[in-house]
């Protein structure tokens, strides 16, 4: 009989890919997908302990969901409620002691022993954690994905080394772990058999790979795409996320070489300023960023750039936060995601003197973002007129419409008739590029289909 599956996913592409791979390892057992939690066997909600009042949101939801949970109860049936991801692997006993409701707890490095954990549920009173870094690896136990759209992820590299005084990633994720050229290969090969045109690499520290190679030796992010570039049918490439003090000169060659790497990049700096870097523990400095990005632009002169930043760390003045502005000045981002620190428990930020008050964050994160938005604006009008190539996905928001994304990652919407949007679907089309918006494209076929 089938059973119905609802997984609500928080954070990072990493937690979509969980999330996704979890559903497979529970298909066998019965269950399907569902976008409803009212009247689900099992709802899991896939944390992030990246975000600021993680745990309050989840125990928010944890509480909406238990009236559902009796309601299925009074009925004779049981509503399975399990908690995954980071935030179950840096709290999982504060979850049980909190909300003894919930049947299972497990961390992002266990989910492939999701049925014989709900084995236990069922034949036994109480719940089930475990927040194991089991010594093997799990992708050797999960099965085949089972479903894939035209854009897929492709988890390639887990964990993190770098112990950025901010980050709870090291903590609930683990060390560093890449997986084998060969496996990584078949998997990207069933995609594209499945239908996917592009693959986006994932990793804590993406560019830090350093996975088993076809002939023994350890293959870095570079050698990796130059095979998976040999693929048939395979468009598109991308990777995320990658850190600064691993960008090397052979992924940089890469852009240059691959036709299917996508001249987009996500690299997240964190601050322009070496004071705060140095106290982050990022291990690099504003000028090396400036470096790695010029020679980024020259090797793949039309690259766009993404990254990430973080405003009021401990101790950062206002020639700190300048020091951000100029960089963000010289540089110029067609995307990037900016937020207030906030502590996480057990970071070594969160014990660290002088933490900044919260109305002076808000003044810097309000400045930041404010040229953020008008260089992403500038960006996105720049291609007004453009003629691009757009891989669709899936209909638009609105009736009549399909979307697809150009090379830089920006949402793209055109016009088509209910009778050809699905001819659309998977295919790489020139779009003539008539309006732009903050953060979308939409335009005109440059030729008919």
């Amino acid at each position: 009989m089938t059973k119905k599956l609802h997984i609500k996913t928080w954070g990072c592409q990493m937690n979509v890919y969980d999330s996704g791979r979890m559903a497979d390892v529970v298909a066998p057992l019965g269950y399907a997908p569902s976008d409803e939690a009212e009247d689900a066997d099992l709802v899991i909600f896939n944390t992030c302990h990246i975000r600021e009042k993680a745990s309050e949101k989840l125990f928010s939801e944890l509480g909406r969901l238990r009236p559902l949970q009796q309601a299925k109860a009074a009925k004779g049936e049981r509503m399975i409620v399990a908690v995954a991801g980071c935030v179950a692997q840096a709290e999982g006993a504060e979850i049980q002691r909190r909300m003894p409701y919930v049947d299972l707890v497990f961390g992002p490095q266990t989910y492939h022993k999701l049925p014989e954990m709900i084995a236990r549920v069922l034949r036994e009173s109480g719940g089930v954690l475990n927040t194991d870094f089991p010594v093997e690896p799990k992708f050797d136990s999960l099965p085949q994905q089972q479903k894939s759209g035209v854009s897929a992820f492709l988890s390639v590299q887990e964990g993190c080394n770098k112990f950025c005084t901010y980050c709870v990633v090291p903590y609930t994720r683990g060390a560093e772990y890449s997986r084998p050229i060969a496996a990584i290969v078949a998997e990207a090969e069933r995609l594209v058999e499945n239908g996917t045109r592009e693959i986006t690499l994932l990793g804590q520290n993406v560019n830090a790979f350093h996975g088993e190679g076809e002939d023994g030796a350890a293959w870095g992010l570079g050698r990796l795409l130059y095979r998976l570039a040999e693929i048939p049918d395979l468009k598109r490439l991308r990777y995320m996320t990658s850190h600064p003090r691993n960008m090397d000169d052979e992924t940089i060659k890469a852009h240059r070489d691959i036709p299917q790497l996508m001249p987009f990049l996500h690299l997240p700096v964190q601050s322009g300023s070496d004071a705060i870097l140095e106290a982050m523990n990022r291990k690099h400095k504003a000028d090396d960023f400036r470096r790695i990005v010029d020679k980024l632009r020259a090797a793949r002169p039309d690259i766009a750039l993404s990254s990430d930043f973080i405003v009021g760390f401990p101790n950062e003045s206002d020639a700190d936060h300048a020091a951000t502005m100029q960089l963000v000045s010289d540089i110029g981002f067609a995307q990037a995601f900016s937020f207030k620190y906030s502590r996480r428990p057990g970071t070594p930020a969160a014990a660290m003197p002088n933490q900044i008050a919260e109305d002076v964050k808000d003044a810097r994160l309000q400045e930041l973002q404010n040229l953020l938005r008008r260089q992403q604006t500038a960006f996105n009008e720049s291609m007004i007129g453009k003629t691009l190539p757009v891989l669709f996905d899936d209909d638009g928001t609105h009736e009549g419409q399909v979307f697809g994304r150009t090379p830089f990652m920006q949402s793209t919407y055109v016009a088509a008739p209910a009778a050809a949007r699905a001819r659309f679907v998977g295919q790489e089309l020139n779009v003539k590029i008539t309006a732009a918006r903050p953060s979308s494209l939409s335009g005109a076929l440059a030729v008919g289909i």
